[in-house]
């Protein structure tokens, strides 16, 4: 990633005012400009150039093995993964988009299993140049440095599952009887797919921490994710409308179980698989994510940052984005037929009021309050049957079974049934490590961590969870400026409230598995901005402080 100059500059620029700039330059200085944008220009030429050459190639092969289906993608992979290498930040911002699109794009596109791993096609290169970069500078990529001891812990844990409970499945595998088959497995492959859906996005956090440079910078991140949450809801309820008015069938007119199954047929244009029996009262919409559940986690995630833009963003015109952006997430949190949004997002919504002091700030909390109130009281009004329907959904389900009681069943049961102190093997609860072997289904998050590495794998990773959420908190706390002392406040309510859910497994799929650690990043990164606003009248310590902590 490139340093950016260190010169102080007004957050709003004029077109003459930046004219005028320019045209101080020397000559000297404006040849050095031209020389510099060439030098780039051909670079890239040349970069995207070779990985086409390379893609086509590889494309070539692959279509001769698995058809087009495999050969398309194949050559997508090639031309992302190389300028993913070159051009870290981009691929960084190009990462955060694809998150909350990928899965429409991946029907899209035929459903090819490599799509499932496209967003890792942005992450892992750019991962791989920003630890180079950082190694070169002297700059630590692990941020906080508080979170390290506990990281390493986890780690170490994690390897010894997969040296000895998987590599011992792996070379030792259990004997079946003389009519039996044996199933084919490889438990290694297995441990190391779970261990990237365990740990792998941790460095997110340092990606996060140098892809934002300064203020504007974290403008530009914290806008980009209102506006891709804004365009994600307004396509979730456009799918709904469709469905609604018959454009789409769903799961209509099908009989027995299928009424009451999510289906990949039934998709509707955006997202995966969907279930719509509305005659039924069952309604589980996937927005544009693969699944419904996923849609839903992502709507609760997006309480969090709509929230900090609408509360926090310095722009009128943003902070009116962001409470759209606000809005849509709680029409769809009704409309999706997800009960766990249903009950989260107005609940986060009030614990962020709450624990931020936002409440007390009258002069912004009440348009935004009675803006809020004004919307959804219009909804609710002329959807009765459909705020009746959601309502009764939920309290019919919690009385059916209590989510504590679901999540107490859950940790006698893994505990009965694991292996040992180091668990019963990496991914052998992943949904995605299926591929490799036997999965078994576990629908709470610490359960299944209990069920893979064990009580001492459960532990260290409640020690990593926990020093990352006092760090957060003494970070947020230590900001000045009312603004990132507000954002940073949300970000850190959004790390505590995932920290401890234990209720599913949002952090084992996107878009939280992702944002988690991504945010935490941003978190820490806010007193550095402050620092930045307060030493502005100092460009000489300014510029020493970037080199040292800018990439």
């Amino acid at each position: 990633m490139p340093k950016r100059k260190s010169k102080s500059r007004p957050s709003k620029k004029s077109k003459k005012q930046a004219k005028k700039e320019t045209s101080t330059l020397s000559l000297k200085e404006q040849l050095a400009q031209k020389r510099k944008v060439a030098l780039a220009r051909k670079e890239f030429i040349s970069v995207l150039t070779t990985a086409t050459i390379g893609g086509v190639f590889f494309g070539i092969v692959l279509f001769f093995v698995g058809g087009i289906k495999a050969a398309v993608p194949g050559v997508l992979g090639i031309l992302v993964i190389s300028l993913s290498y070159k051009y870290p930040r981009q691929a960084l911002y190009a990462f955060i988009i694809y998150v909350p699109i990928g899965g429409t794009i991946t029907y899209y596109l035929g459903n090819s299993p490599i799509l499932q791993l496209a967003k890792d096609a942005f992450y892992v290169p750019a991962l791989i140049g920003l630890w180079q970069t950082c190694r070169k500078q002297g700059l630590p990529l692990i941020i906080p440095q508080g979170i390290k001891i506990p990281l390493y812990i986890v780690l170490g844990c994690s390897l010894l599952t997969l040296l000895f409970i998987n590599g011992g499945q792996q070379f030792n595998p259990p004997s079946v009887g003389l009519l039996e088959k044996a199933e084919t497995e490889i438990p290694l492959g297995m441990g190391i797919l779970g261990l990237k859906v365990f740990l792998g996005y941790v460095p997110l956090i340092g990606c996060a921490y140098y892809l934002i440079r300064d203020k504007r910078d974290f403008l530009f991140l914290s806008r980009l994710q209102i506006a891709l949450t804004l365009i994600c809801c307004v396509l979730g309820f456009i799918q709904y409308l469709l469905l609604l008015t018959g454009v789409c069938q769903g799961t209509r007119g099908l009989e027995g179980n299928a009424l009451f199954v999510t289906s990949l047929e039934a998709r509707c244009y955006f997202g995966g698989a969907l279930l719509y029996s509305p005659d039924e009262g069952v309604i589980r919409l996937p927005g544009t994510f693969v699944a419904p559940w996923q849609w839903a986690w992502f709507l609760i995630a997006s309480t969090f940052f709509t929230f900090a833009t609408g509360f926090t963003d310095p722009s009128p015109i943003w902070r009116l984005v962001g409470l759209g952006s606000l809005v849509t997430v709680f029409i769809n949190a009704v409309i999706s037929g997800q009960r766990i949004a249903l009950a989260l997002v107005p609940t986060c919504f009030g614990i962020l009021l709450l624990l931020t002091g936002q409440i007390g700030n009258l002069k912004r909390f009440i348009p935004i309050g009675i803006g809020l109130a004004l919307v959804l009281g219009i909804v609710m009004v002329t959807n009765p049957a459909v705020v009746q329907e959601r309502t009764e959904s939920f309290t019919s389900r919690w009385d059916a079974s209590p989510p504590q009681d679901f999540i107490v069943q859950q940790f006698q049961e893994n505990w009965k049934n694991v292996d040992g102190p180091l668990g019963s093997g990496l991914g052998r609860a992943t949904n995605s490590a299926r591929v490799m072997g036997s999965t078994k289904l576990v629908e709470t998050y610490y359960p299944k961590v209990l069920y893979e590495v064990g009580i001492v794998g459960v532990l260290a990773f409640l020690g990593l969870v926990t020093s990352l959420t006092i760090i957060g908190f003494k970070t947020y706390r230590s900001i000045k400026n009312r603004n990132f002392r507000s954002y940073g406040a949300a970000l850190w309510v959004f790390i505590l409230f995932i920290s401890y859910n234990t209720y599913y497994y949002p952090l084992d799929v996107d878009p939280v598995a992702v944002y988690y650690w991504f945010f935490a990043g941003v978190l820490f990164k806010l007193p550095e901005l402050e620092k930045q606003d307060q030493e502005d009248a100092n460009p000489q310590q300014k510029n020493k402080r970037k080199r040292l902590k800018t990439i």
